[in-house]
C-alpha cells in the first residue's frame, strides 16, 4: 500500500487513502495536503514501525512529488 506524507509543522503528518477510493494518489495529496506543502507518495514499509519517537521521523521532501492545494 501507498501513502501520502508531508511536512506538518515539526512533525511529519500521514495521509492513509482508503481502499475504495477512486482517485488516484496524486488527486488525493492535491486535495488533501495544505497548500504549497510538499509531498512524497510512498510505500507503507518505508514508515518506521517504531512508533515511540513518532515526532522524531524526518524525511527529505527537497524532491517533492508535488504540491498541495488544499486551503
Amino acid at each position: 500500500m501507498q501513502y501520502i506524507i508531508y511536512p506538518n509543522n515539526i512533525t511529519i503528518s500521514i495521509v492513509v487513502p482508503s481502499s475504495d477510493n477512486v482517485l488516484s494518489l496524486s488527486e488525493i495529496a492535491t486535495q488533501t495536503v495544505p497548500k504549497g506543502l510538499p509531498y512524497k507518495i510512498i510505500n507503507s514499509e518505508d514508515i518506521p514501525s517504531d512508533r515511540i519517537f513518532r515526532n522524531a521521523w524526518t524525511f527529505d521532501f527537497s524532491n517533492p512529488d508535488g504540491y498541495g492545494g488544499a486551503t
